[in-house]
C-alpha cells in the first residue's frame, strides 16, 4: 500500500495539540478591518480549537500527523 499525501494546504494552515485537537488561526481578519468592531478584531487573535465536525475533516487531510 502506497503512502498516503498529506494536502498542502491543509498542512500550511493547521497545526494539531498534543491531545490531536486541530488548532487553526480564526477567520475574517486579511482585510477590511475599518468595518469591524474592536470587539471583532480582539476576539480573533491568536490560534483557536476547531469544534469536532470541522477537525475530522482536517484529520483526513492530515493523515500522519496525529
Amino acid at each position: 500500500m502506497p503512502k498516503m499525501k498529506t494536502k498542502s494546504a491543509a498542512k500550511k494552515r493547521f497545526s494539531f495539540t498534543a491531545t490531536g485537537k486541530v488548532k487553526a488561526g480564526p477567520a475574517g481578519k486579511r482585510h477590511g478591518m475599518i468595518k469591524r468592531s474592536t470587539k471583532f478584531i480582539r476576539d480573533v487573535t491568536g490560534t483557536m480549537i476547531l469544534n469536532a465536525s470541522d477537525a475530522k475533516i482536517v484529520k483526513k487531510y492530515m493523515p500522519y500527523d496525529r
